[in-house]
């Protein structure tokens, strides 16, 4: 009888050792969210990385396109006819636009040389690839008494002019797709192909029009 009562007594467990042993379990892990107006100031101090978009002052190697006050590395260098590296240099732009730039330079060559350039936009990004000429010169007594030379770029390779036309309309172009994607027309299309097809019209319509309201936001 005793064994039996001292079987009894091992196995039992008092609600007091329970409560113990609640309490004794690791708490659950906080979760820490991350308040909102941090998240808007995040937003715009990316924002404020965008370059200065302005138009044209009459720069021949911008035409008649908007420049972008951007300073980025461009790797510039001269063949010769067999193909052969005769002349290579890294300089900073001032600024660039779809058809140019200029570029800060304390040495000189002669107009009209073509250049091989590549450059990038932003960290990380693939390169901008083409070939310019060079259309200009400044030695200190340009804008601002700066030096160096402008060039036009002549062609591209590897579609790379896409992410230099980018820099310019990519954030309105955006913003106008994720609105006319919200209308009735957007959301009734079979596919992501006929969208993206039907949102590109719909932008060179705008544009033809000189609309400068989006008339299809909302609807």
């Amino acid at each position: 009888m005793q064994r039996k009562g001292g079987q009894k007594g091992s196995g039992s467990v008092r609600v007091a050792d329970v409560a113990a042993a609640r309490e004794l379990k690791p708490a659950a892990p906080v979760v820490v969210r991350r308040p909102e107006p941090e998240r808007e100031e995040a937003r715009a101090s990316v924002a404020a990385l965008a370059p200065l978009i302005e138009m044209n002052q009459g720069e021949p190697e911008h035409r008649e396109f908007p420049r972008a006050q951007l300073s980025t590395r461009f790797d510039v260098w001269v063949d010769d006819e067999d193909g052969a590296r005769r002349f290579a240099a890294s300089l900073s732009s001032v600024n660039v636009s779809v058809s140019g730039a200029f570029l800060g330079s304390t040495f000189y060559l002669p107009l009209g040389t073509v250049l091989g350039v590549r450059f990038s936009l932003e960290s990380g990004a693939a390169p901008v690839l083409a070939r310019a000429q060079i259309v200009r010169e400044e030695r200190g007594d340009g804008p601002g008494g700066r030096s160096g030379f402008g060039i036009r770029f002549l062609d591209f390779s590897g579609q790379t002019e896409v992410a230099l036309a980018r820099l310019f309309v990519g954030a309105r172009l955006r913003a106008f797709a994720e609105e006319y994607l919200k209308s009735q027309r957007a959301r009734s299309l079979p596919n992501e192909l006929e969208r993206v097809v039907d949102v590109l019209s719909a932008w060179e319509l705008l544009k033809a029009t000189g609309t400068e309201a989006n008339p299809w936001q909302g609807k």
